[in-house]
């Protein structure tokens, strides 16, 4: 049998911390004012692996390809990073803009080493796919002996 412990305080202080945060986005920042992010809100990973390689898809509307980097940081290790810059809108009034802007930057720490050589990334329809095919396993070879 599963308990559940019932904290009332806590509860009402998550409910109180979610107000506040509400009622600076409204009376602070002004209606329609772009919420900033955190690299959790922001960048959304799916991530699977195959038998030939690891997989990494990202959902970013509204991103262009200039403000977007992938880069391996180490063997196993891939770092997304960009910017969403705040839309431009002209001769009008937000009403709302719940998209986030900003920068981010998140790294992902690989089950295994990659052919660096061989990744792949596309942007299409706002969805960011990278494939990174695994490297090949070190495979025992017999090493000769040469007399001197």
């Amino acid at each position: 049998m599963i308990s559940l412990l019932y904290r009332p305080l806590f509860d009402f202080r998550n409910e109180l911390n979610q107000l506040q945060d509400h009622l600076h986005d409204v009376l602070i920042l002004g209606r329609g004012s772009p919420r900033k992010m955190s690299p959790c809100q922001f960048l959304l990973i799916n991530a699977w692996e195959t038998s030939d390689g690891y997989y990494l898809e990202a959902e970013l509307p509204g991103l262009a390809l200039e403000d977007l980097e992938i880069y391996m940081a180490d063997a196993n290790t891939l770092a997304i990073k960009g910017e969403r810059k705040r839309p431009e809108l002209s001769g009008g009034q937000w009403h709302r803009c719940e998209r986030a802007v900003g920068t981010f930057e998140r790294s992902f720490i690989l089950p295994g080493t990659v052919n660096a050589d061989e990744i792949e990334a596309s942007l299409k329809h706002g969805v960011l796919t990278v494939k990174l095919p695994k490297a090949p396993e070190p495979r025992p070879r017999k090493i000769e002996v040469k007399a001197a």
